[in-house]
């Protein structure tokens, strides 16, 4: 079971507990029908990310403090929620080489476009997109959960990878310098 964990940019508050809840029930409930070793639980940590980068700057902090900070205070309100721990925690800065190995072979696979240093990912090349959420792609709304940008070929298509200048955080990659959109 893979989650969207937190972007650990700012404390938790009360809209970040849903999830955490509500994701530890099924993981508990997963646990009980199929035994406690059969399930794998994935929440990942990004900390890396424009608000991020724009809080690390508000607060006069560097991202390593202000991520280590956020991640030590969302822990303590796993643990007071009396959540389970993930199987898996991997945080976004510690697999960019694998991130850019799948956007690599994302583009390899038409899946993917270059435009200007950015990487989107071509909703409309996967046929399938939205199934999962039992949404096709006219009922998904363009700029709802992600930003629109005049480098996007499809208002729905998402960023896989940004550049990045050289006074923000970056890793060499195929495109140029940049991160993870």
């Amino acid at each position: 079971m893979y989650v969207c964990g937190p972007t650990v940019y700012d404390f938790p508050h009360i809209g970040n507990a849903r999830p955490l809840v509500v994701f530890d029930v099924l993981f508990r409930l997963l646990q009980s029908l199929y035994g406690k070793n059969k399930v794998t639980y994935v929440r990942n940590i990004t900390d890396i990310d424009d608000k991020i980068i724009e809080s690390s700057k508000k607060n006069k902090k560097s991202i390593k403090e202000l991520t280590e900070t956020i991640t030590k205070s969302f822990h303590k309100d796993c643990r007071y929620l009396n959540c389970l721990n993930p199987t898996f925690e991997p945080k976004a800065t510690e697999n960019i080489k694998e991130m850019i190995s799948m956007i690599s072979n994302l583009l390899k696979n038409n899946h993917a476009y270059e435009n200007e240093k950015h990487v989107y990912f071509s909703v409309s090349s996967f046929k399938k997109y939205g199934k999962l959420s039992n949404k096709n792609s006219e009922q998904l709304v363009a700029g709802s959960r992600v930003e629109v940008s005049k480098y996007k070929k499809d208002p729905l298509d998402f960023v896989l990878w940004k550049p990045s200048d050289e006074k923000d955080p970056g890793w060499d990659s195929p495109w140029g310098r940049g991160r993870p959109g």
